[in-house]
């Protein structure tokens, strides 16, 4: 991608622990080098945005459409506000959500145009991917039932078929991307399932770092 950085994506349906890994991964990885950020979030303006995308309360006949351009210019500002600055500086930036949610949620849950939204992904971010995405994959009975107590957001509320679509969007972008997307069960004990994950994201960073060191020009005697 050009640059020192890494953008590492965690993805899944509802309930998957995405929350938990990355808090996890936040207590082993250098705090100086990573930035966190959600979606839809991470600004000022994102984070507005994902109050009107979330809120079942005054937006639950929020077409698709509409759902899908409010995640993208929720992203857009956040690549360009935080994402990229961040990778120009060397950082490992952890994303609760990229691009991948657009595909397997808009288009597989929703039934949108799948071209159409992978030409809307590449507009909003300017073609860019994850270095490594972690899929935490999971039956959405599972799901649901590990769900905590709290009322369910807008999107959380479609029910256990719209997540089967949106599971199956999943499993088929790792299918056509298995460089770039590592599934992991996440029905296992979650100590397994975090060492898997810590051991993706440090072979990533030792990967980018020997890239780094072979890119480097050799010091003239």
């Amino acid at each position: 991608m050009g640059n020192e950085g890494l953008l590492i994506s965690l993805e899944g349906i509802d309930g998957c622990g995405k929350s938990s890994l990355i808090a996890y991964l936040n207590t082993k990885l250098d705090p100086k080098r990573l930035v966190n950020i959600r979606e839809p979030g991470g600004t000022v303006l994102s984070e507005y945005i994902r109050d009107i995308l979330l809120d079942n309360e005054s937006n639950y006949n929020m077409t698709a459409e509409t759902e899908a351009l409010l995640y993208a210019a929720a992203r857009s500002q956040v690549v360009s506000q935080v994402i990229k600055p961040a990778l120009l500086q060397g950082k490992v930036v952890l994303a609760d959500r990229f691009i991948d949610s657009t595909i397997a949620y808009q288009g597989y849950g929703r039934g949108l145009d799948l071209a159409y939204l992978e030409a809307m992904n590449n507009f909003c971010t300017g073609g860019l991917k994850p270095h490594l995405t972690i899929l935490l994959d999971l039956e959405p009975e599972q799901s649901y039932s590990s769900r905590k107590t709290q009322a369910p957001d807008r999107i959380e509320r479609e029910g256990i078929d719209f997540q089967k679509r949106v599971r199956r969007g999943y499993l088929e972008l790792a299918a056509a991307e298995p460089h770039r997307i590592t599934i992991i069960n996440a029905a296992q004990e979650f100590n397994i399932v975090s060492g898997l994950a810590l051991a993706q994201v440090q072979r990533v960073i030792n990967e980018q770092h020997l890239k780094l060191l072979g890119d480097r020009p050799m010091e003239q005697p």
